[in-house]
């Protein structure tokens, strides 16, 4: 897994999973909003994956959205 270049807003996190599990990168930020509201660490796992993710490769391909 990579952060997007492509479909990203602040790291590419979500648009790196929309991109490896081939949906729509709103969909994602969506239910990513929305467990969020749910108690326990999405925004720590979030943040974990936003420094530990390399960020996709200049120029790779990537998913259909």
């Amino acid at each position: 897994m990579h952060r997007s270049r492509e479909h990203k807003i602040i790291a590419g996190v979500c648009g790196g999973l929309a991109e490896k599990w081939n949906m729509p990168p709103t969909m994602v930020r969506l239910l990513f909003i929305l467990s969020c509201i749910l108690p326990g660490p999405q925004f720590v796992i979030y943040l974990i994956m936003w420094a530990l993710v390399p960020k996709a490769p200049a120029g790779a391909p990537y998913g259909r959205y």
